[in-house]
């Protein structure tokens, strides 16, 4: 095994996690984004009104895409299993 395939399954897998987390980054920071506007505009500075959107639409997202996430995460773990004869070379 080189320092190249290393370097390979490192990448993937950091690709893989940020495949999966940004999905909820994404939709957190938007949620958060807009309540600190309204916020701005309001001049409301309640701390939970930013928290409780934000872990409802977590939530929300996280629902959605579980299902997509974890399947990629299992075709990425089952092709790094397939490597492994390849690893012992």
């Amino acid at each position: 095994m080189s320092e190249g395939d290393i370097v390979t399954i490192l990448r993937g897998g950091i690709f893989q996690v940020l495949r999966m987390a940004a999905p909820l980054l994404l939709s957190a920071l938007t949620v958060g984004l807009i309540v600190a506007i309204l916020q701005a505009a309001t001049s409301i500075q309640e701390q939970t009104l930013t928290f409780v959107p934000k872990i409802a639409i977590i939530l929300i997202v996280l629902a959605i895409f579980g299902g997509l996430g974890f399947a990629m995460l299992g075709d990425y773990t089952t092709e790094l299993f397939k490597r492994i004869p390849d690893m012992a070379r």
